[in-house]
Protein backbone atom coordinates (compact mmCIF):
# COMPACT_ATOMS: atom_id res chain seq x y z
CA UNK A 1 0.00 0.00 0.00
CA UNK A 2 1.42 3.46 -0.89
CA UNK A 3 2.08 6.04 1.78
CA UNK A 4 -0.54 8.75 1.12
CA UNK A 5 -0.82 12.00 3.08
CA UNK A 6 -2.65 15.26 2.46
CA UNK A 7 -0.78 18.38 1.45
CA UNK A 8 -2.01 21.89 0.84
CA UNK A 9 -2.41 23.09 -2.77
CA UNK A 10 0.58 22.44 -5.03
CA UNK A 11 2.18 20.26 -2.36
CA UNK A 12 2.70 23.07 0.15
CA UNK A 13 2.74 22.28 3.88
CA UNK A 14 2.16 25.77 5.34
CA UNK A 15 -0.91 28.01 5.24
CA UNK A 16 -1.36 31.60 6.44
CA UNK A 17 -4.79 33.05 7.14
CA UNK A 18 -5.82 36.40 8.63
CA UNK A 19 -9.04 37.26 10.46
CA UNK A 20 -10.23 40.79 11.24
CA UNK A 21 -13.44 41.89 12.92
CA UNK A 22 -16.03 44.68 12.85
CA UNK A 23 -15.67 46.22 9.36
CA UNK A 24 -14.18 49.50 10.55
CA UNK A 25 -12.67 52.20 8.30
CA UNK A 26 -9.09 51.05 8.92
CA UNK A 27 -9.93 47.87 6.97
CA UNK A 28 -9.38 49.93 3.82
CA UNK A 29 -5.69 50.35 4.59
CA UNK A 30 -5.34 46.79 5.88
CA UNK A 31 -6.83 45.31 2.71
CA UNK A 32 -4.46 47.39 0.59
CA UNK A 33 -1.49 46.04 2.57
CA UNK A 34 -2.72 42.45 2.23
CA UNK A 35 -3.28 42.85 -1.50
CA UNK A 36 0.19 44.25 -2.04
CA UNK A 37 1.82 41.22 -0.43
CA UNK A 38 -0.46 38.47 -1.77
CA UNK A 39 -2.07 37.76 1.61
CA UNK A 40 -5.70 36.75 2.04
CA UNK A 41 -7.96 37.65 4.93
CA UNK A 42 -11.42 36.98 6.28
CA UNK A 43 -13.37 40.03 7.42
CA UNK A 44 -16.15 39.46 9.95
CA UNK A 45 -18.84 42.11 9.70
CA UNK A 46 -21.89 43.22 11.72
CA UNK A 47 -24.32 44.08 8.94
CA UNK A 48 -26.74 45.74 11.35
CA UNK A 49 -24.09 48.36 12.15
CA UNK A 50 -22.89 49.14 8.62
CA UNK A 51 -22.19 52.83 8.10
CA UNK A 52 -22.50 53.76 11.78
CA UNK A 53 -19.58 55.63 13.31
CA UNK A 54 -16.50 54.77 11.28
CA UNK A 55 -17.88 51.45 10.03
CA UNK A 56 -17.70 50.92 6.30
CA UNK A 57 -21.03 51.50 4.50
CA UNK A 58 -22.79 48.60 2.82
CA UNK A 59 -22.35 49.90 -0.72
CA UNK A 60 -18.55 49.73 -0.34
CA UNK A 61 -18.28 46.25 1.16
CA UNK A 62 -18.31 44.02 -1.94
CA UNK A 63 -15.65 45.94 -3.86
CA UNK A 64 -13.39 46.56 -0.86
CA UNK A 65 -13.14 42.90 0.12
CA UNK A 66 -12.82 41.48 -3.39
CA UNK A 67 -10.41 38.53 -3.23
CA UNK A 68 -10.97 38.12 0.49
CA UNK A 69 -13.80 36.51 2.47
CA UNK A 70 -16.80 38.31 3.96
CA UNK A 71 -18.02 36.49 7.05
CA UNK A 72 -20.54 36.97 9.84
CA UNK A 73 -19.90 38.58 13.22
CA UNK A 74 -23.63 38.68 14.15
CA UNK A 75 -26.04 41.45 13.25
CA UNK A 76 -25.39 43.79 16.20
CA UNK A 77 -22.45 42.27 18.16
CA UNK A 78 -24.21 40.94 21.30
CA UNK A 79 -22.65 38.64 23.88
CA UNK A 80 -24.38 35.60 22.44
CA UNK A 81 -23.57 33.15 25.25
CA UNK A 82 -25.92 35.29 27.38
CA UNK A 83 -28.60 35.62 24.71
CA UNK A 84 -31.81 33.59 24.29
CA UNK A 85 -31.87 31.06 21.46
CA UNK A 86 -34.31 33.17 19.46
CA UNK A 87 -31.91 36.11 19.51
CA UNK A 88 -28.94 33.94 18.54
CA UNK A 89 -30.87 32.66 15.52
CA UNK A 90 -31.86 36.15 14.41
CA UNK A 91 -28.41 37.66 14.98
CA UNK A 92 -26.70 35.05 12.81
CA UNK A 93 -29.33 34.41 10.13
CA UNK A 94 -30.06 38.09 9.54
CA UNK A 95 -26.36 38.87 9.35
CA UNK A 96 -25.91 36.07 6.83
CA UNK A 97 -28.90 37.23 4.79
CA UNK A 98 -27.68 40.83 4.64
CA UNK A 99 -24.09 39.95 3.84
CA UNK A 100 -25.06 37.45 1.16
CA UNK A 101 -27.04 40.13 -0.66
CA UNK A 102 -23.92 42.29 -0.61
CA UNK A 103 -21.31 39.62 -1.33
CA UNK A 104 -23.25 37.57 -3.87
CA UNK A 105 -22.12 34.25 -2.39
CA UNK A 106 -23.05 32.01 0.52
CA UNK A 107 -21.63 33.28 3.81
CA UNK A 108 -20.67 30.31 6.00
CA UNK A 109 -18.28 31.58 8.66
CA UNK A 110 -18.47 33.41 11.99
CA UNK A 111 -16.21 35.03 14.52
CA UNK A 112 -17.75 34.98 17.98
CA UNK A 113 -18.66 38.57 19.02
CA UNK A 114 -16.86 39.55 22.22
CA UNK A 115 -15.33 36.07 22.03
CA UNK A 116 -18.60 34.80 23.47
CA UNK A 117 -19.82 31.23 22.90
CA UNK A 118 -20.80 28.07 24.73
CA UNK A 119 -21.76 24.50 23.85
CA UNK A 120 -25.35 25.45 23.03
CA UNK A 121 -24.20 28.12 20.57
CA UNK A 122 -21.81 25.65 18.93
CA UNK A 123 -24.56 23.06 18.57
CA UNK A 124 -26.86 25.60 16.92
CA UNK A 125 -24.38 26.82 14.31
CA UNK A 126 -24.65 23.99 11.74
CA UNK A 127 -28.42 24.52 11.61
CA UNK A 128 -27.78 28.20 10.88
CA UNK A 129 -25.48 27.44 7.94
CA UNK A 130 -22.26 28.19 9.82
CA UNK A 131 -19.35 25.85 9.08
CA UNK A 132 -16.62 27.45 11.18
CA UNK A 133 -16.39 29.91 14.06
CA UNK A 134 -13.28 31.66 15.35
CA UNK A 135 -12.59 32.21 19.03
CA UNK A 136 -10.22 34.73 20.65
CA UNK A 137 -8.28 31.99 22.45
CA UNK A 138 -4.78 32.15 20.99
CA UNK A 139 -2.83 28.90 21.00
CA UNK A 140 0.68 30.21 20.37
CA UNK A 141 1.27 27.35 17.93
CA UNK A 142 0.76 26.44 14.28
CA UNK A 143 -1.48 23.38 14.64
CA UNK A 144 -4.53 22.61 12.53
CA UNK A 145 -7.90 22.82 14.35
CA UNK A 146 -9.68 19.74 15.66
CA UNK A 147 -13.00 21.58 15.77
CA UNK A 148 -13.81 24.24 13.18
CA UNK A 149 -16.67 25.54 15.36
CA UNK A 150 -14.11 26.32 18.04
CA UNK A 151 -11.28 27.49 15.82
CA UNK A 152 -8.52 28.92 17.98
CA UNK A 153 -6.07 31.28 16.24
CA UNK A 154 -2.31 31.29 16.63
CA UNK A 155 -2.12 34.82 17.97
CA UNK A 156 -3.56 38.31 18.09
CA UNK A 157 -1.34 40.65 16.11
CA UNK A 158 -0.34 42.37 19.39
CA UNK A 159 1.17 39.15 20.72
CA UNK A 160 4.70 38.54 19.41
CA UNK A 161 3.57 38.74 15.80
CA UNK A 162 7.01 39.11 14.24
CA UNK A 163 8.49 36.33 16.38
CA UNK A 164 5.73 33.96 15.31
CA UNK A 165 6.23 35.01 11.69
CA UNK A 166 9.95 34.22 11.84
CA UNK A 167 9.27 30.81 13.36
CA UNK A 168 6.62 30.08 10.74
CA UNK A 169 8.81 31.08 7.80
CA UNK A 170 11.58 28.78 9.07
CA UNK A 171 9.39 25.67 9.46
CA UNK A 172 10.61 23.01 7.07
CA UNK A 173 9.51 19.52 8.22
CA UNK A 174 7.11 18.45 5.51
CA UNK A 175 5.69 15.52 7.49
CA UNK A 176 3.56 18.12 9.28
CA UNK A 177 0.96 20.67 8.15
CA UNK A 178 1.37 24.10 9.71
CA UNK A 179 -1.16 26.94 9.95
CA UNK A 180 -0.45 30.48 11.13
CA UNK A 181 -3.74 32.18 11.99
CA UNK A 182 -3.64 35.86 13.00
CA UNK A 183 -6.64 37.81 14.29
CA UNK A 184 -7.40 41.32 15.45
CA UNK A 185 -9.14 44.60 14.59
CA UNK A 186 -7.71 46.95 11.98
CA UNK A 187 -8.56 50.02 14.07
CA UNK A 188 -6.00 48.84 16.65
CA UNK A 189 -3.22 49.82 14.26
CA UNK A 190 -4.68 53.35 14.22
CA UNK A 191 -5.08 53.44 18.00
CA UNK A 192 -1.59 52.06 18.67
CA UNK A 193 0.11 54.05 15.89
CA UNK A 194 1.84 50.89 14.65
CA UNK A 195 0.88 50.27 11.04
CA UNK A 196 4.56 49.48 10.60
CA UNK A 197 3.94 46.25 12.55
CA UNK A 198 1.54 44.75 10.02
CA UNK A 199 3.49 46.27 7.10
CA UNK A 200 6.67 44.56 8.30
CA UNK A 201 4.85 41.30 8.95
CA UNK A 202 3.29 41.19 5.49
CA UNK A 203 6.51 42.21 3.78
CA UNK A 204 8.38 39.38 5.51
CA UNK A 205 5.80 36.62 5.19
CA UNK A 206 3.98 37.53 1.96
CA UNK A 207 4.56 36.38 -1.63
CA UNK A 208 6.45 33.21 -0.67
CA UNK A 209 6.31 30.16 -2.88
CA UNK A 210 6.12 27.66 0.00
CA UNK A 211 3.10 29.22 1.76
CA UNK A 212 -0.55 28.86 0.80
CA UNK A 213 -2.39 32.16 1.41
CA UNK A 214 -6.04 31.39 2.14
CA UNK A 215 -9.20 32.86 3.59
CA UNK A 216 -10.75 30.95 6.50
CA UNK A 217 -13.44 29.28 4.38
CA UNK A 218 -10.91 28.09 1.80
CA UNK A 219 -9.13 26.10 4.50
CA UNK A 220 -12.41 24.60 5.70
CA UNK A 221 -13.43 23.65 2.16
CA UNK A 222 -10.05 22.13 1.39
CA UNK A 223 -9.95 19.98 4.54
CA UNK A 224 -13.51 18.78 3.89
CA UNK A 225 -12.65 17.98 0.28
CA UNK A 226 -9.74 15.83 1.44
CA UNK A 227 -11.90 14.09 4.04
CA UNK A 228 -14.47 13.30 1.33
CA UNK A 229 -12.02 11.68 -1.07
CA UNK A 230 -13.03 8.13 -1.99
CA UNK A 231 -9.96 5.89 -1.79
CA UNK A 232 -9.87 2.31 -2.96
CA UNK A 233 -9.27 -0.23 -0.19
CA UNK A 234 -5.61 -0.57 -1.18
CA UNK A 235 -5.20 3.21 -1.83
CA UNK A 236 -4.14 2.48 -5.42
CA UNK A 237 -6.69 4.96 -6.80
CA UNK A 238 -8.92 7.73 -5.50
CA UNK A 239 -12.02 9.61 -6.67
CA UNK A 240 -12.58 13.27 -5.80
CA UNK A 241 -16.32 14.14 -5.77
CA UNK A 242 -15.63 17.78 -4.84
CA UNK A 243 -15.41 20.72 -7.23
CA UNK A 244 -11.90 21.70 -6.11
CA UNK A 245 -8.57 19.93 -6.52
CA UNK A 246 -6.90 18.17 -3.61
CA UNK A 247 -3.15 17.55 -3.55
CA UNK A 248 -1.61 14.43 -2.04
CA UNK A 249 1.87 13.21 -1.30
CA UNK A 250 2.07 9.64 -2.61
CA UNK A 251 5.34 7.98 -1.63
CA UNK A 252 6.82 11.50 -1.49
CA UNK A 253 5.56 12.45 -4.96
CA UNK A 254 2.99 15.27 -5.23
CA UNK A 255 -0.22 14.30 -7.03
CA UNK A 256 -3.12 16.60 -7.89
CA UNK A 257 -6.56 15.00 -7.73
CA UNK A 258 -8.81 17.32 -9.69
CA UNK A 259 -12.46 17.78 -8.81
CA UNK A 260 -14.73 15.17 -10.35
CA UNK A 261 -11.81 12.96 -11.35
CA UNK A 262 -10.52 9.52 -10.45
CA UNK A 263 -6.73 9.23 -10.29
CA UNK A 264 -4.51 6.15 -10.15
CA UNK A 265 -1.93 6.65 -7.43
CA UNK A 266 0.01 3.44 -8.10
CA UNK A 267 0.70 1.67 -11.36
CA UNK A 268 -0.93 -1.77 -11.21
Amino acid sequence: MPKVIMTFPEGKHKVLTMSYDDGRAADRKLVEIFNRHGIKGTFHINSGLLGTGDRIPGEEIAQLYTGHEISTHTLTHPTIARSPKEQIVEEIIEDRRNLEKIAGYTVRGLSYPNGSYNQLVKEMLPYLGIEYARTVNSTGNFSMPDDFLEWNPTCHHKRDLLRFAEEFVNLHKKQYLYMMYVWGHSYEFEDDLNWDLIEGFCRNIGNRSDIWYAANIEIVDYIKAFQNLKFSADSHFVFNPAAISVWLSVDNEIVEVKGGNQVHLVED
